[in-house]
């Protein structure tokens, strides 16, 4: 598989709302095997197609308990929020203590 480029902070893809994937396909198949790919290769534990230039709604996600593949996510229903230091791909070298709903 090909690995990405990450873009990095100050990039306007990072911006932008993503467009929602209308129909999978080969082409959004191969492009979630990139992104793992990319990911790992990272070292992160997320990757979403915008940090690699592309403005879709596809997610991929492994915090030690396997891959993860989302197209089109949404919250339906949490119920609190927790807090961690995470840090981010796009915005290397840098942590900080953010607050996510919890699962």
């Amino acid at each position: 598989m090909a690995v990405y480029k990450i873009v990095e902070i100050g990039d306007d893809v990072l911006r932008e709302k993503a467009k929602p994937v209308k129909e999978i396909n080969p082409s959004i198949i191969k492009l979630l095997n990139n992104m793992a790919d990319t990911m790992y290769q990272a070292r992160g534990v997320g990757l979403a197609a915008p940090q690699i230039g592309v403005s879709k709604r596809v997610i991929v996600v492994d915090i030690g308990e396997g891959l993860i593949e989302l197209i089109n996510p949404r919250i339906l229903e949490s119920s609190g929020s927790e807090e961690d230091t995470e840090g981010c791909l796009s915005v290397p070298g840098m942590v900080g203590e953010v607050t996510r709903l919890r699962k």
